[in-house]
């Protein structure tokens, strides 16, 4: 299926990885977790279970998605937590999403379609499609295309792509392909 997984790399039971994508050196996919086709996780990329990875998703070096939003080691009785102790929950990353290299995402959240997260960004909550993100805690600094290019905007909620001359509406905080 033209799928690659590099040395180093560790893919848990049960996880599906997708045709055509790369799983790079060191990254880790956790059980269960879904890679969508023509991906590419970089190298040391932590992926924990119940992450959800659509088609065409990018995660850069270093990247992190959490699956527990107040973990602890320990139950209150001093008992080591196991896996019936907690409900993991997990990062959903849509279609043609980018996630920068050292980005911290903490589920449970979705990033949208054609998203971009700069690196070493801090995501706590959704991100809408097309949106560029960054900082800590991640805020919307601008929009992105499907090319990857920050979108020129044109005024009256008119945006531009400079690389593919596509032309989007924004509407409510919610961008659109006119």
């Amino acid at each position: 299926d033209g799928s690659l997984v590099w040395h180093l790399a560790q893919v848990r039971e049960y996880a599906r990885v997708g045709g055509g994508s790369i799983i790079g050196r060191g990254a880790y996919i956790g059980p269960g977790v879904i890679v969508g086709k023509n991906c590419k996780v970089q190298n040391y990329a932590l992926v924990y279970e119940p992450a959800l990875l659509e088609d065409g998703v990018f995660v850069g070096p270093g990247a992190v998605f959490t699956n527990d939003l107040f973990p602890r080691a320990i139950n209150v009785d001093g008992s080591r937590k196991t896996n019936d102790d907690w409900d993991a929950v997990g990062v959903t990353v849509r279609t043609g999403a980018s996630i920068g290299a050292r980005a911290v995402c903490i589920a449970p959240i979705t990033i949208g379609r054609w998203a971009l997260v700069a690196a070493g960004s801090v995501v706590t909550k959704d991100v809408v499609d097309f949106a560029l993100v960054a900082g800590t805690p991640a805020r919307r600094i601008g929009w992105v295309g499907r090319s990857g290019a920050v979108l020129r905007d044109d005024g009256d909620g008119v945006f531009f792509c400079p690389k593919t001359a596509e032309v989007y509406r924004e509407s409510d905080g919610i961008l659109r392909p006119a």
